[in-house]
């Protein structure tokens, strides 16, 4: 059986000088090693919910299955922490790709993946949907409340795919790539269109981030925190739209503007 996705622990709590023993409630930490046939792939830490949706996402966004329908057979043995993947093509991945740095000069002004699969599974963005100001903070404030998780320990990071009025799926787990992944895994299996979907994130929007976003196919990313140099240069040659600081009805829009439009009425520039 799984371990919940939170704990208790004890703890002594210091506030305004007063000290009191307490409990606390702590995120869970999940070690789970995917196996490919008879080799192992990788060993994810994360939080132990929607394992297979978190496989299968990783799979693909590794670029080691494009779909659910190259997956034979996918068994989890929770109590040992492993998930044995059987593919219907056997294929001997090489390790190297998914562990050396490639640097493309003739692929857009600043584009810099970390990995030479990076390469093969980071699609531009050709996204042709829009959101509004009011929608972007209408979302952010859904994803806000929908983690009860969150509320309880503040360690871990929640990411929901949408449509710009609804959330349509909402993943939590301690590493905010994981949760992505678990997006991704839903959507394939769940076969959804995604070019017309839209993220929203908890978290800071780092190159790796960026990166997830482009591997799953959507064209637009929000995020309450701020974003790093490098995942704006890659989301300006991915064609991916980024808006961070979505607090209130205030917001940073960094690349891909023409996709915030003023109202339903209007149209992108």
């Amino acid at each position: 059986m799984l371990p919940k996705i939170t704990t208790r622990w004890r703890i002594t709590r210091i506030s305004d000088g007063a000290v009191a023993q307490q409990e606390d409630d702590i995120a869970t930490e999940y070690p789970l090693t995917i196996r490919l046939g008879d080799e192992e792939f990788a060993t994810i830490v994360c939080s132990p919910t929607d394992l297979e949706e978190m496989t299968v996402g990783f799979l693909a966004s590794e670029g080691v299955i494009r779909g659910t329908n190259e997956i034979k057979e996918l068994r989890i043995d929770e109590e040992r922490g492993f998930v044995y993947v059987e593919l219907v093509h056997e294929q001997s991945t090489n390790k190297n790709d998914y562990a050396r740095r490639f640097i493309g000069s003739c692929c857009g002004k600043s584009r810099q993946f970390y990995f030479q699969n990076d390469v093969r599974t980071a699609r531009t963005s050709m996204s042709r949907t829009t959101i509004t100001p009011a929608e972007c903070t209408s979302l952010m404030r859904q994803l806000q409340s929908s983690s009860s998780e969150f509320k309880l320990t503040g360690g871990v990071h929640n990411a929901a795919l949408c449509t710009p009025t609804e959330l349509l799926a909402v993943r939590t787990d301690i590493g905010r790539h994981n949760a992505l992944d678990k997006l991704f895994g839903y959507a394939l299996q769940q076969r959804l269109p995604i070019t017309d979907k839209i993220i929203a994130f908890s978290g800071r929007l780092s190159s790796e981030v960026v990166l997830k976003a482009a591997k799953i196919g959507v064209g637009i990313m929000l995020s309450k925190s701020a974003p790093t140099d490098l995942a704006l240069k890659l989301a300006d040659d991915l064609g991916i739209t980024c808006v961070g600081f979505i607090r209130g009805s205030e917001m940073n829009v960094y690349t891909h503007g023409y996709r915030i439009i003023e109202n339903r009425g209007s149209s992108a520039e």
